[in-house]
């Protein structure tokens, strides 16, 4: 039987530390072969895209249809929407269909979290989050069960929806991205930003980075040369919509899967002043493993 799962059902089993723990395996399964998914496809509308991103992790066949449309956030709707589908990877049956949306959304957080607990320092203790969306509301949820920080900024381009973020979070509204980042210890880039709204000039020796901004550049250059570079796959340096913006021009040997590090096969940071920056453009195999996990949570548990 075919398990169909609407939004709130899937809100409902996404424990953070349960699906850090999912999307982390599925990056150390992906590095070492043990997971697999295609170079991601989409198709344009003149307003966003479509995107398909099938994928096998966790044992389960999978894909996404996810549509990234940037200006819905005037429109009052989420600027990514997904439907993710399941099927038996022994049969081929089909085994359920969920709601994606809160699923990309708390994935992407996720892996950043994940990405940040394995690079950045252990006494972190001031994090920037900037943006005030979905992403942003994500990272700010996933990121602080991984460091015990003492302060948290907030930035972005409403000051209206920065206030509203930071007093539901106890957190400092600042003035702008660059009064938000300088002396943070973590930083997530969590918006649509179509230029660099990040400069290697404001971030402080040590620290770390997480990007997930699909629409344009959002770091500048000498942000993501400036040290360890971890991405979720190696095809992020390919043209988009497979790889990101910011990678174009650089080649592969200039990153490092984040699953060979959780893994144990690369050291991650080398040093306490080493910047360390996490470029996330999405992976099918997070998607499919966190799926998974929310399916049979809800076939055993609900």
């Amino acid at each position: 039987m075919t398990l169909l799962l609407e939004a709130a059902e899937v809100e409902r089993w996404l424990e953070p530390d349960g699906l850090r723990e999912v999307v982390a395996r599925a990056l150390m399964d992906l590095s070492a072969g043990r997971a697999a998914a295609p170079p991601r496809i989409a198709v344009r509308a003149p307003e966003g895209l479509l995107a398909a991103m099938p994928g096998w992790a966790a044992g389960v066949l999978g894909a996404k249809l996810v549509t990234v449309f940037p200006g819905n956030a005037a429109r009052g709707l989420e600027g990514h929407q997904a439907l993710i589908a399941l099927f038996d990877g022994a049969t081929g049956a089909p085994l359920a269909v969920l709601d994606g949306t809160a699923i990309t959304a708390a994935r992407t957080g996720a892996v950043c979290a994940a990405a940040t607990d394995a690079l950045a320092r252990k006494e972190a203790r001031v994090l920037a989050i900037l943006g005030t969306g979905v992403q942003a509301e994500a990272h700010g949820r996933a990121v602080r069960r991984v460091r015990d920080f003492a302060e948290i900024r907030v930035a972005g381009r409403s000051r209206e929806r920065v206030a509203a973020r930071a007093a539901a979070w106890g957190a400092l509204a600042a003035e702008n991205f660059e009064a938000a980042v300088r002396g943070a210890d973590v930083v997530c880039a969590c918006t649509h930003a179509a230029q660099p709204i990040l400069q290697r000039a404001w971030l402080s020796p040590g620290a770390h980075v997480n990007s997930v901004g699909i629409g344009g550049c959002e770091l500048d250059r000498e942000t993501v040369t400036a040290g360890l570079l971890a991405v979720e796959a190696l095809t992020a340096f390919d043209p988009f919509p497979i790889g990101a913006y910011e990678l174009q021009g650089l080649d592969r040997s200039q990153g490092v899967e984040l699953g060979t590090i959780l893994g144990g096969g690369h050291p991650g940071r080398r040093s306490e002043a080493e910047i360390t920056v996490f470029k996330s453009v999405g992976h099918a195999v997070e998607d499919v493993a966190a799926a998974t996990w929310v399916w049979q949570r809800a076939r055993v548990l609900g």
